[in-house]
């Protein structure tokens, strides 16, 4: 079922389609595309959701809403059709299972088998559209490690860095379900990729923050504020990223957002990229955020772990530059959520 936004607008060569147009990184790419006077095929499951963005999206004739859902085989065959490239954005955010007993069969069932499920339906619509010339994936720095097999610290983590999936189900850390679903789904998409001649390519983020403009406060946002704002269950996913890598690597919602058009126009691009400004150790990281917004609900400051750079070369290699910096990030994070009623104003 496809809906056009009101009002007019001039015509534009390219075409996109944005999965997850709903979420932070999605809304975000979905505008931005806008603005550089593309078409944008935008898709959500619910349709109506969208509604609290278009205000947002200054929309106009050259955006399409469509439904689609992941979970069902040809869903998205509308909205990719007559698409240059897919901007695969959408994924499921349960970072945890509260199941007692036979928690990895849980797991496998509703969680990982629906990903991978979601990410191969997706393909298959790709593989149906003759213009398309390239899909855009959306993955994670969870699924990278700054841990060798034997438990020693690497001093550069880059895309080869990768993360094993059967260390995940082991330890079961903090955020262990949405790690696992990343990890084996970004793999599925690989492989179905390569063996049907699709050019994928996947952009790695790091925590991405800054300011927002969906209706909710983003996850990461959230998680990257939680030092502060004292949610247990968040700090503890935070955490985890921060024992897994060393520190807290960042980058700004803009910045990712240009990472994954800069990929989608660059011929060269093939393979992972991993999209990072800047990284800080966890205390660090609480000393800028108290600097932002004093808070009662303080985490204790962690033993510093050492710090291992996040690199992003492979990226800059290509002639990606990043516009902010990690204190610009942590301020816009703040103001934002003081301006939507998450974060109490100090003024």
């Amino acid at each position: 079922m496809e809906r056009s936004a009101v009002d007019g607008g001039a015509g534009a060569a390219e075409t996109y389609c944005v999965t997850g147009a709903t979420g932070y990184v999605g809304s975000w790419v979905v505008r931005m595309l806008l603005e550089r006077g593309w078409r944008v095929h935008a898709t959500a499951r619910d349709p109506e959701k969208v509604s609290q963005l278009m205000p947002m999206w200054k929309p106009n004739n050259r955006l399409k809403v469509f439904r689609a859902d992941l979970q069902e085989e040809g869903s998205f065959d509308d909205a990719v059709k007559g698409c240059h490239g897919v901007f695969h954005v959408a994924a499921s955010m349960e970072f945890n299972c509260s199941v007692a007993q036979n928690v990895e069969s849980h797991v496998q069932t509703h969680v990982l088998d629906p990903a991978i499920k979601g990410v191969i339906n997706l393909l298959k619509s790709c593989l149906k559209e003759k213009s398309l010339r390239r899909v855009v994936l959306t993955s994670s720095i969870s699924t990278i490690t700054a841990k060798d097999k034997d438990g020693t610290w690497k001093q550069v983590v880059d895309e080869s860095c990768q993360t094993p999936a059967d260390q995940v189900w082991s330890s079961k850390n903090g955020g262990w379900v949405y790690v696992l679903s990343k990890i084996l789904s970004e793999q599925a998409a690989f492989r179905f990729a390569n063996e049907n001649g699709i050019d994928l390519v996947s952009v790695i983020p790091t925590t991405v923050a800054g300011p927002f403009i969906t209706p909710a406060v983003p996850t990461s946002v959230q998680m990257l504020l939680s030092p502060i704002t004292g949610n247990p269950e968040l700090y503890s996913i935070l955490s985890a990223v921060h024992a897994r890598m060393g520190s807290i690597a960042v980058v700004h919602i803009e910045d990712i957002c240009n990472a994954h058009i800069f990929l989608m126009k660059q011929t060269a691009a093939k393979g992972q990229y991993i999209c990072s400004v800047d990284s800080c150790v966890m205390s660090e990281l609480v000393e800028h955020l108290t600097l932002e917004h004093s808070s009662s609900n303080q985490q204790r400051k962690e033993r510093s772990l050492p710090p291992a750079k996040v690199c992003s070369k492979r990226l800059t290699d290509l002639g990606f530059t990043y516009r902010y910096g990690l204190e610009e990030i942590i301020e816009q994070s703040v103001n934002c959520c003081v301006e939507n009623g998450f974060l109490k104003s100090l003024r």
